[in-house]
């Protein structure tokens, strides 16, 4: 994922001055040049140079944990080889979240076989997350609204997540990367350039392919708010949907501020998109209700149960793998679990180059 161009031009009179200094190092007598000791050599790496325009943005990675593309460290766990992460949402006949589940409670299948669970959680954990938000030209009027509801998800999500922000029309900008200040937040949501086409899909991707850079946060969530059809992405929507039901992929939740004019291919295509990963698609009446509804995501996401199985067809099989998890508990009646609908095994891809401006 890629940051504006307009960012980087800051840095040319740095540049300026390295070279300046390079070449007068260079140039020095080799006696001059000190040598390193031991000791200098034990100390913190150099800082990498600053991001160039067109290049991939790196997420550090911190100190003790293992890098991203390695995928060792979770949060707090160390998870098993081969394990297969769901979280799941559990609520009753009435739709209310059920929060106080043993492991003993659920069962898991894959492709229609029960798979032992190696490994259950049942806490609030921190979480990356990719706020993803149309900036076409039909959205101009709906921005104020949209930002102050995006920022009410980060206020009332976990203290410790780490969030960026995409804009996107016919291209896609991150222009916030993980943090967890609002103020920066805020400022990214501001950048809006309302204008040019609607590239849903391949905006989606991208985020789902930058989160893989978390590092140490294993939950992963994206949050898309559209008002409308997908008109300019590469990707087509079945394409997108594989592309997203990686292993241990991200959950997806997304909002269309869709009037009649919208044909159901745009509800179709952000209903399957949060089904298929274990979200939920929000279609609100107006933009008065979206404000409620980050509310809800917010707490939906705090009130997950962690699950983990290692399956028992071995991932270098390949294949899509159909999951569904069942819940039974004394004092409960016809309880849902809401989690992802199946996975690629062993699926991983490069990340996705964002057109640049």
């Amino acid at each position: 994922m890629h940051l504006r161009n307009n960012r980087c031009l800051f840095l040319i009179p740095l540049f300026l001055l390295l070279g300046t200094w390079l070449v007068a190092q260079n140039s020095a007598p080799p006696q001059q040049q000190a040598q390193p000791n031991a000791q200098d050599q034990q100390g913190p790496p150099p800082a990498p140079a600053p991001n160039q325009p067109g290049d991939t943005v790196q997420v550090p990675t911190p100190q003790g944990q293992a890098p991203a593309g390695q995928h060792d460290d979770v949060y707090i766990f160390k998870k098993e080889v081969d394990e297969v992460t769901l979280h799941a949402t559990v609520v009753d006949d009435r739709n209310r979240l059920i929060t106080n589940l043993n492991k003993g409670d659920f069962n898991v299948f894959e492709d229609g076989k029960e798979q032992k669970i190696t490994s259950f959680r049942n806490e609030d954990i921190p979480v990356a997350m990719g706020i993803v938000i149309d900036n076409s030209g039909s959205m101009r009027e709906k921005r104020p609204q949209v930002n102050a509801a995006a920022l009410n998800l980060v206020r009332s999500s976990n203290p410790q997540d780490k969030v960026f922000i995409v804009n996107f029309n016919e291209e896609y900008f991150l222009d916030q990367d993980y943090t967890g200040s609002i103020p920066k937040l805020k400022d990214a949501l501001e950048r809006i350039e309302s204008r040019g086409g609607t590239a849903l899909y391949d905006a989606v991707v991208a985020s789902a392919d930058h989160l893989k850079k978390s590092g140490e946060l294993e939950k992963k969530v994206i949050l898309v708010v559209t008002d409308g059809e997908d008109n300019a992405s590469r990707e087509s929507l079945e394409q997108a949907l594989r592309r997203l039901q990686e292993q241990n992929g991200p959950t997806i939740y997304t909002i269309g501020l869709l009037g009649d004019e919208h044909s159901k291919r745009a509800r179709r295509a952000l209903r399957e998109m949060a089904e298929d990963t274990g979200g939920v698609a929000f279609f609100p009446n107006n933009l008065n209700e979206v404000e409620a509804i980050t509310t809800q995501i917010a707490h939906d996401i705090r009130n997950q149960y962690t699950i983990g199985y290692k399956p028992s067809t071995p991932q270098s099989a390949g294949g899509y793998r159909t999951v569904k998890v069942q819940a039974k508990a004394p004092g409960y009646k016809n309880l849902s679990v809401r989690t992802r609908s199946g996975y690629y095994a062993g699926q991983q891809r490069a990340s996705a180059e964002p057109t640049g401006q």
